[in-house]
């Protein structure tokens, strides 16, 4: 079995590679996908088989400091003790994770994920062996008939490729909006909109969560509405929005498996108010299939389908 497996470019339109200071050689490097800067002034990199130590490479404590610093700056959001953690993106996809002492013992912590050299679509991902679980033709079917998808996996199995390879086989006349905590996916499709969460400035104010976007959103009149990650209170917004007539609407989760979805909506459910009962009725109706990917030694594939229902108790469950 082969899979598929996303391929760094190294470089993003409107980022020039000596931004990223010490780790330009590295991160200019084609196939790379991830570039961790450890506390201990390590760095690794993964080139689609996890990371592994990049020998020669060593950032002092001030330097790791300063290039989160600036990294998080040129994304137009400020890193210090008072937001010593920040996600931000970069030109077109890049995305940097930034943590600053004391949050992180030792030193400066810096994560760059990079954006694949193209966007592969459903046939790319069948090529690679994406779809040897689940047949492709089912997962056209369900895009076809405008079925809300949920996708999960755990961090790194290749969820955002996997959905903007789904966006993309929509029909050319429908509007896409997505939101996104970070702007991240890239969406091969002529009409995408995109709207991305704002971090309160330094008193506090003037954030804006996902929560809020999903209600702004629906006065876009979007086709399909998307929920780039659920990670809290918007996934209360996304499933009204879901079960009011909003087709086509998509979202990924992070779960280890199918089996754990549950547990993982009604945590999230949790912290927007909601009880387990309502979390499983709300999601019931919402979410047509939950699309779980995992990541294997060959790379990433679509590992298997399911849907939800209700079990003895009235909870949620996964049906395969």
């Amino acid at each position: 079995m082969t899979a598929f497996v996303a391929r760094g470019s190294g470089v993003a339109r409107g980022i020039a590679p000596s931004a990223f200071g010490p780790l330009a050689a590295i991160v200019s490097e084609r196939g790379v996908t991830d570039v961790f800067l450890n506390g201990d002034g390590s760095v690794w990199a993964d080139r689609g088989a996890g990371a592994v130590v990049v020998d020669g490479v060593r950032v002092s404590a001030s330097a790791a400091r300063d290039l989160a610093v600036r990294l998080v700056a040129l994304g137009g959001r400020h890193l210090d003790e008072a937001t010593p953690a920040v996600d931000v993106r970069l030109g077109d996809g890049v995305r940097v994770h930034a943590v600053l002492p004391p949050v992180s013992s030792g030193g400066a912590l810096v994560s760059v994920r990079l954006p694949a050299e193209v966007r592969p679509g459903l046939d790319d991902l069948d090529d690679a062996g994406f779809f040897d679980a689940v047949p492709i033709g089912r997962i056209r079917e369900l895009v076809a008939r405008r079925a809300n998808l949920l996708v999960t996996g755990a961090g790194g199995s290749g969820k955002t490729t996997f959905l903007a390879a789904l966006l993309a086989a929509a029909p050319p006349n429908e509007r896409i909006v997505v939101l996104e905590d970070v702007a991240e996916l890239r969406i091969a499709h002529p009409h995408v909109v995109a709207l991305e969460a704002r971090q309160p400035n330094l008193e506090g104010a003037g954030g804006v969560g996902l929560d809020r976007l999903v209600r702004e959103a629906l006065r876009m009149r979007p086709d399909r509405l998307v929920v780039g990650e659920c990670r809290g209170p918007e996934l209360r917004e996304l499933l009204a929005a879901l079960n009011t007539g909003h087709d086509g609407g998509a979202g990924t989760l992070h779960a280890n498996s199918l089996a754990d979805v549950p547990a993982r909506l009604e945590a999230l459910g949790a912290l927007a108010g909601m009880s387990p009962d309502a979390v499983a009725r709300q999601a019931v109706s919402a979410l047509d299939v939950v699309l779980h990917v995992e990541r294997v030694a060959q790379g990433r594939r679509l590992a298997a389908l399911g849907t939800l229902g209700l079990d003895r108790r009235a909870r949620l469950e996964v049906r395969t």
